[in-house]
């Protein structure tokens, strides 16, 4: 029985980056062998070992044959015959199939450290047409890379496009593609993720909705960059560079998503685009089966993002109806997500970076003078029920008008 350290950790240690997980594959193992070692089992496909000390993934050594659409149409089979080639020979990409044996020599049939060098993305071999899922995955790791340099070879990109076309992309479940679209958000430069599907036609089939932005005009005073689906995201990426967070990102990508269906005697205006994308993002949620956290975060940026933009304009009365709109006085954070997805709106235009956005600071303001209006004095005044919010949102008004006047 022979260990071998396999896949990603390899490929991050000879880029000299940080490696989040560490994947062992067992050649010649069996599972009796690895349970009276003290590993413990898991997974129900194939087996998949977790190591008794560090809790490290071992996995026997094994090979897969396509028999059904989508990614789970496939017969996994292992044994002890299975040999390391024949393991990294069924993943995704070149970088991805190298293995360093216990001595720390690098074991590379596919010239992986080739393309890390070139920094290419290249397939495997013809078989990683045959799980869908590979898609999504070269795009997200074109947005983890990007930044070094990174390019999909001209054979994968052809390949790419062929399964995308070939139409089974449609198979894949809505879970998994929430699960690559949420990691790429998450990636170095998240928009490349999105560039890479729109290029193999992916992105017409997984998200149309996000597709159909491009070659949308804006006015050229508020977005030098012109076309909608460029300025989105110009946006996604200025929000990455200040977050993490999943839901803020969702949101950016998301808060322009109504004008697409502005009617073309219109354009390049799109008045009521927010009330258009937050409808269209209720469908949207459902079918994609977005957690509702993202969903309505993303939903509510698409409302109220250029209430933002004009928040200096607003009356205390409609700053008050955003701030409870927005959830304020039970979910503060809300407050500092939504200000940070309308921030990213803002920069996420061609020399708008030299501008201030005060706005977003000035909201956090507002919100939290709000958040000093407590129920007791209402209560101890002998106010019940209703009365006790009403009093409130009077005092809230109150407060607002003296700081907007003292802003203005």
């Amino acid at each position: 029985m022979q260990i071998y350290l396999v896949g990603g950790a390899v490929r991050d240690k000879l880029l000299g980056v940080a490696t989040q997980d560490r994947d062992w594959v067992v050649v010649g193992g069996h599972p009796d062998q690895l349970k009276a070692l003290g590993y413990q089992q898991v997974g129900a496909d194939f087996p998949v070992f977790l190591h008794p000390q560090t809790k490290e993934e071992y996995a026997l050594a094994r090979t897969e044959r396509k028999t059904g659409l989508g990614y789970q149409g496939f017969s996994v089979e292992f044994d002890s015959s299975v040999t390391l080639e024949e393991d990294l020979a069924r993943r995704d990409l070149t970088i991805n199939a190298m293995a360093e044996d216990d001595q720390g020599r690098l074991i590379d049939p596919f010239n992986g450290k080739a393309d890390l060098d070139k920094r290419r993305l290249r397939h495997v071999s013809p078989a990683f047409r045959e799980d869908p899922l590979r898609v999504l995955r070269i795009a997200r790791f074109a947005a983890r890379f990007h930044h070094l340099g990174f390019t999909i070879a001209k054979d994968t990109q052809d390949l790419l496009r062929l399964m995308a076309d070939s139409g089974e992309l449609q198979h894949l479940v809505a879970e998994r593609v929430w699960t690559e679209m949420s990691r790429a958000l998450g990636e170095t430069t998240p928009s490349e993720y999105f560039k890479v599907l729109k290029r193999c036609t992916a992105l017409a089939g997984l998200f149309p909705e996000l597709d159909r932005l491009f070659g949308v005009p804006q006015t050229m005073r508020w977005h030098p960059e012109v076309d909608t689906g460029l300025h989105t995201l110009k946006a996604l990426d200025w929000a990455r560079t200040q977050t993490d967070d999943v839901e803020v990102l969702l949101a950016t990508l998301c808060h322009d998503l109504g004008k697409g269906l502005t009617e073309a005697t219109m354009l390049p205006s799109h008045h009521g685009h927010e009330q258009l994308g937050a409808n269209l993002l209720r469908d949207i949620a459902k079918r994609m089966k977005w957690p509702k956290g993202p969903a309505l975060l993303a939903e509510t940026v698409a409302r109220h993002h250029t209430l933002c933009h004009r928040l200096s304009e607003q009356s205390p009365v409609a700053v008050l109806d955003l701030l409870k709109n927005l959830n304020a006085f039970r979910q503060p954070s809300r407050v500092e997500q939504f200000g940070l997805a309308c921030a990213a709106d803002f920069y996420g235009r061609s020399g708008f970076e030299r501008f201030n956005y005060p706005q977003r600071d000035l909201l956090s303001r507002y919100a939290s003078a709000c958040l000093t209006i407590a129920a007791a004095p209402f209560v101890q005044q002998g106010l019940t029920g209703k009365a006790i919010g009403a009093g409130m949102d009077q005092a809230r008004v109150e407060l607002l008008t003296e700081l907007i006047g003292t802003d203005v």
